[in-house]
């Protein structure tokens, strides 16, 4: 079997950390991986002018699917702008996914199955702002597509399909936001009607919010835009763990981009305390957009067998560094 190209984007503050634990994991599993590296972030902008060479969109393109960390992105800078919503859009990569699943951990709640899918190009995040009245009025564009809304809401029906989740629900605030996520809310409803298998609801998104603390259990997948997808993610993440084991995937219709949920840390950076778990369930959807389930599901089933064994760090109560944590789950995965 030919090796799996793999690009590593360590990043910032304990991207390196996290990104060699979880390397280290795949690297003990009876796949081949070829590894190729390249820079992102504070520190590539520090060297050389760009947080996103050329050279870096070039190896996440040349690679079968891409690993990345965290990056730092100062708010008080004018002339910086993150990496990643610039990888992002450069790269298409449209559907941002994020499961939230129970842990077997008191600071987990139970029966919690739940996918967040999240447009990942536009709606605020394109990045038009501008001051007026002499800098005392800030001014921000919204963009919502019929294209964008109708190609997140038919991955959020196929995702709904392809992991068995009992229905969609559409989160929108068309109600203030009538033009932008109404259109929004429209789309996906009728990209809804080609699923007639897959049970259907719109919610706006403060109920939302305020039904995901009540009753997560209720969720299948949340489709969304950019800015709620943001939000109700982090927000359902708590429920399950937090960051330190939410991750996620960047997915577009000719690569991938793999990453944990959490930032930088950067007050963390080379102490060894951060948690990988989130970069190695990363590494798991990362092997399933590989065609590699089996070994994904193995993954997964180390990282829980390791949480119940209290083989975690200390967010999660445990004692173990960053890379001990690593070692916990090639051990339960037989590795050396």
């Amino acid at each position: 079997m030919s090796a799996y190209r793999i690009c590593l984007l360590p990043g910032d503050g304990i991207g390196p950390e996290v990104v060699g634990a979880a390397r280290r994991v795949l690297d003990s599993l009876p796949l081949s991986f070829e590894w190729t590296e390249a820079g992102i972030g504070f520190g590539v902008w520090q060297q050389c002018g760009n947080p996103l060479p050329d050279e870096t969109l070039q190896a996440i393109k040349s690679a079968h699917a891409t690993l990345f960390g965290s990056v730092t992105t100062p708010p008080d800078i004018a002339n910086y702008r993150s990496p990643v919503l610039r990888m992002r859009q450069e790269l298409d990569l449209y559907a941002n996914l994020r499961p939230c699943r129970s842990i077997p951990h008191a600071i987990s709640r139970p029966n919690i199955n739940l996918l967040v899918v999240r447009e990942n190009t536009e709606d605020l995040y394109i990045g038009r702002e501008r001051l007026e009245d002499n800098g005392n009025t800030a001014i921000g564009e919204m963009q919502i597509t019929r294209r964008a809304s109708e190609r997140i809401a038919r991955a959020a029906f196929e995702q709904a399909r392809l992991r068995s989740l009992n229905k969609v629900t559409v989160v929108h605030k068309a109600n203030v936001l009538r033009q932008t996520t109404g259109l929004f809310r429209r789309v996906a409803l009728e990209v809804a009607q080609e699923y007639p298998d897959i049970p259907v609801e719109d919610m706006l998104v403060d109920t939302c919010a305020m039904e995901l603390i009540r009753a997560p259990e209720q969720f299948g997948v949340i489709v969304t835009t950019n800015l709620f997808g943001d939000i109700l993610s982090d927000e359902a993440s708590m429920l399950v763990g937090g960051l330190g084991l939410a991750c996620s995937g960047n997915i577009g219709a000719e690569t991938a981009v793999f990453e944990p949920v959490h930032g930088s840390a950067p007050k963390m950076a080379g102490l060894d305390q951060a948690n990988p778990l989130a970069t190695i369930l990363s590494t798991a959807m990362l092997l399933d957009y590989l065609g590699e389930g089996e070994q994904a599901r193995r993954i997964e089933a180390a990282v829980l067998t390791a949480i119940r064994q209290n083989q975690v760090t200390s967010d999660l109560g445990g004692t173990l560094g960053t890379q001990a944590a690593a070692d916990a789950i090639i051990n339960l995965l037989g590795g050396n």
